[in-house]
């Protein structure tokens, strides 16, 4: 899929509305409303998360060099749906801080080879934009945000996910987490050199993101009278 295509752009409009119309609803009706909201949104992201598995078995592309659940995505899909259905607060955290940075990316910049109306488009948005919607209403409309250290926690976190794509990589010849090639299409790897030494680059850059998201996110925090404490 071409970026900033129309179905692009309409995946990213629907992002933001969303975005939007969830924290205000979070936020204007906290209780049983909001409980009800995100069991949806985990609905949501399981449905696009485990879809685009089936739908690999279903059409046969599916192989074990490039569709075990090793990718980073995999990880906070999982993270997301329980982190909405149990509002655990440093699970919330590193949701937040992974789907700020990774998931945000992974939308604005889609390594997507099939376009709307294909499943695989509706599977990939339905993931990706279901985690980080998910988190900003955890955040901003639960008042549940992140606390020092989040940030770092969060890093090692990433840091151990990417120990085991790198394992299966090697066993497998893989490229899970873009760790043995960029992807096809431009993205932040993009700019951060040729293989390997964009790997440490992106480790810093990542930190980076993190550790910035987090001090900004803090200093919302301390001015909104909903933050919990």
């Amino acid at each position: 899929m071409a970026q900033f295509s129309p179905p692009h752009l309409a995946a990213l409009a629907v992002l933001a509305l969303a975005a939007i119309a969830g924290i205000a609803f979070a936020r204007r009706c906290p209780g049983r409303p909001t409980t009800v909201l995100c069991w949806a949104l985990a609905a949501t992201v399981f449905t696009g998360w485990a879809g685009e598995y089936v739908a690999d078995v279903v059409t046969g592309i599916w192989t074990v060099r490039y569709d075990l659940p090793l990718q980073l995505t995999d990880t906070i899909s999982v993270a997301s749906i329980v982190a909405l259905c149990t509002r655990r607060r440093r699970l919330v955290a590193i949701v937040y801080l992974w789907a700020l940075s990774a998931s945000l990316q992974a939308t604005l910049t889609p390594d997507l080879a099939w376009d709307f109306p294909s499943v695989f488009y509706f599977t990939y948005f339905l993931y990706h934009e279901g985690a980080i919607v998910g988190s900003l209403v955890l955040v901003f409309g639960c008042g549940l945000y992140p606390r020092r250290g989040d940030a770092l926690r969060t890093f090692a976190a990433t840091l151990v996910v990417a120990a085991c794509a790198g394992t299966a990589d090697v066993l497998l010849h893989a490229n899970y987490m873009y760790l043995s090639a960029k992807p096809v299409h431009g993205s932040l790897l993009s700019a951060l050199g040729p293989w390997p030494w964009y790997l440490p680059a992106l480790a810093a850059v990542a930190l980076a993101m993190v550790l910035v998201l987090e001090w900004v996110t803090r200093a919302i925090g301390w001015r909104d009278p909903l933050a919990q404490p």
